[in-house]
């Protein structure tokens, strides 16, 4: 017989514990995402795994809002994170601290998150793009890494904040870099 377990029972850091604790060398990065939603979303998947920080570019609305904090149950007090106007200067930084580019994108020659291997002791930025029209092309091109999610049914993409689970689980769990 299965029994759920309380809140207290699953042994999670608080806030302060969180801040402190070794993270995934991973962040976030999003394009433009325009739902608050997706992006308090976003928030909180980032904090399940533990990632250095997220980035909201562009249209991205920033906390605090209730909206964001609806979705985020207040992982946007856990995480960090950054506001920048253009992803490509968020994507020029951290190319320059060492981060691998990944953009998450159906493009020509991408690579299959089902044949994605992450290496030991790299640092990965993970972006996401707008809701309608993806990652912005001239950020795709500055990527080292196109990761496409495998589909088989009829529409052409997952939500945002579903391919944000799917990748972090698929690229950081499965292939742990830590």
């Amino acid at each position: 017989m299965f029994r759920k377990l309380f809140n207290s029972e699953l042994g999670r850091l608080n806030t302060e514990e969180f801040k402190a604790s070794d993270k995934t060398p991973a962040v976030v990065v999003l394009d433009n995402v325009r739902s608050q939603h997706n992006v308090g979303s976003a928030f909180r998947t980032c904090d399940a795994f533990r990632l250095e920080k997220i980035y909201l570019c562009g249209i991205c609305a920033v906390p605090p809002t209730a909206d964001i904090h609806k979705s985020a149950l207040g992982a946007e007090f856990s995480m960090d994170w950054e506001y920048c106007k253009d992803t490509l200067e968020v994507v020029k930084r951290l190319r320059d601290e060492g981060y691998v580019i990944v953009s998450v994108e159906q493009a020509e020659q991408s690579t299959s998150l089902s044949d994605f291997r992450a290496e030991p002791g790299r640092s990965y930025a993970f972006i996401f793009g707008n809701e309608v029209s993806g990652v912005r092309q001239d950020v795709v091109d500055a990527s080292d890494i196109c990761l496409e999610i495998p589909q088989y049914g009829t529409k052409h993409s997952l939500n945002v904040s579903v391919s944000i689970g799917i990748v972090l689980w698929g690229a950081l769990n499965m292939n742990t870099i830590k």
